[in-house]
């Protein structure tokens, strides 16, 4: 049975199901990368009308659509392309591979270690609530750069939770962090 929940962005949804998305890390997927995408039910899922960006974590999927589409003319075939792809696979939408760029990402200096420490435990828990994710892009003299992804990407509210929740989370407990950017 798939689950739906709006999120603070109008135009992106979260999917839930009893059944694990991804035995990995958050990933993102653009219409516009469609070409160098190569897991199928993510293609057959961008190639529906409207649906711009899929965002898939661990225990929920979200799409972002463009405002020319309705929800009630994509909503359907969304559900039913899930259930199908769970009826004819046992295991996740993303499989484990031996890709180890999430894990070289997170490696670093200290300080970038407690940034990412932060980010995990504290800010992408509250973001995957709405369908979205955060990614750390770099640090530099006191500035985080983070990229946030899914129903957070192009969210009306988005800059406020970046600066607002984000950042104060970020300075609080990382003393080296003076600001937060998108990128």
């Amino acid at each position: 049975m798939i689950q739906i929940e709006n999120t603070p962005n109008p135009n992106a949804l979260k999917f839930l199901s009893e059944k694990k998305f991804s035995e990995v890390d958050t990933q993102e997927f653009q219409k516009k990368d469609i070409g160098n995408i190569k897991n199928d039910f993510v293609k057959q899922l961008l190639n529906f009308e409207g649906i711009e960006l899929i965002l898939i974590s661990k225990n929920f999927l979200s799409v972002k659509k463009n405002e020319k589409i309705s929800w009630d003319i994509l909503k359907p075939s969304i559900i039913s392309s899930i259930n199908d792809y769970f009826e004819k696979n046992k295991k996740p939408i993303i499989s484990k591979t031996n890709d180890k760029k999430a894990e070289d990402a997170k490696e670093g200096n200290e300080i970038v270690k407690k940034i990412n420490d932060v980010l995990d435990s504290k800010v992408r828990p509250a973001v995957a609530k709405d369908g979205g994710d955060i990614k750390f892009i770099s640090f530099d003299k006191g500035v985080v750069k983070v990229e946030l992804r899914g129903s957070c990407s192009g969210c009306p509210s988005s800059l406020m939770t970046l600066k607002q929740g984000v950042q104060n989370l970020l300075c609080h407990y990382v003393k080296e962090v003076k600001s937060v950017e998108a990128n």
